[in-house]
């Protein structure tokens, strides 16, 4: 095989030396992978000469420092399919113009300290773009109704200010598989939504939902299901997987029964 002494792929995990990420980086024209994972003293901004690395597929910038806005300068990386940026100090809005990014299937933001709201560009993604993670922010505003046609492997809205209805993320005809909406202000009825056969992994704990739960739960094989600390009401729904989940993933509702609580009266 050819040596080209060509950078295609950079690769920084575990190191505990304190430094910045050096603006020279953008200078390996041929990078296609930058992976910087659990470089915990690393600090200060993303630097924008990242945005010269035009070959770029992966980066993964998780676990470190890092500061300063979500960088707008992303938008550049048109050959970029995944983007984690998860569990760092960023501050800011999300980038309306993330949205141009035609080849993008994977997105994490999360664990950081993002604000604002969430922008409606974003479903210009869809449907390339099924994991998308915006969990453990400080997120607020309503869900864009544009997310409304869109199917996730998973979707992470978790640990927000987020409020309103967003049963239009639901229904039968949908492909996602993991939903984790815990811990947000989401306020619709449960009782009128409907699931897609792949839904397996349902988060909606700490949430002002109301209504029952219906009876077709049971014909979802479910790995995860909380609907704790809600507002719902009326007999839990037997059979299927529905009590393989213990009394915590039902408690604290207005008056949810029978197994795994109380029976109903």
């Amino acid at each position: 095989m050819k040596k080209t002494n060509r950078v295609t792929v950079l690769n920084l995990f575990q190191i505990n030396s304190p430094g910045h990420l050096s603006p020279a980086v953008g200078d390996l024209s041929y990078l296609q992978t930058l992976d910087i994972n659990n470089v915990r003293n690393l600090s200060g901004p993303i630097p924008p000469t990242i945005a010269k690395l035009l070959k770029l597929t992966f980066l993964r910038i998780s676990q470190t420092n890092i500061s300063g806005p979500v960088p707008e300068f992303l938008t550049h990386l048109k050959n970029i399919t995944y983007i984690n940026l998860s569990y760092n100090n960023l501050v800011g809005t999300i980038p309306p113009s993330l949205s141009q990014l035609p080849n993008l299937e994977f997105l994490r933001l999360d664990r950081n300290k993002v604000t604002g709201t969430i922008p409606e560009s974003l479903s210009n993604l869809a449907p390339k773009l099924t994991y998308l993670y915006l969990g453990h922010n400080q997120l607020t505003g309503i869900v864009p109704n544009s997310f409304a046609g869109w199917s996730f492997d998973t979707i992470d809205l978790s640990r927000n200010m987020l409020e309103g209805d967003i049963s239009f993320l639901f229904g039968k005809d949908k492909t996602t598989f993991e939903m984790l909406l815990d811990h947000n202000k989401f306020n619709f009825d449960f009782s009128k939504l409907t699931f897609g056969n792949r839904l397996a992994r349902l988060d909606l704990n700490h949430n002002k939902i109301y209504g029952s739960l219906p009876t077709i739960l049971t014909k979802q094989s479910w790995q995860l299901f909380n609907v704790s600390y809600n507002s719902l009401c009326g007999k839990i729904p037997q059979g299927g997987s529905m009590q393989r989940f213990d009394q915590y993933s039902y408690f604290h509702n207005k008056c949810l029964c029978d197994a795994p609580l109380p029976p109903c009266k």
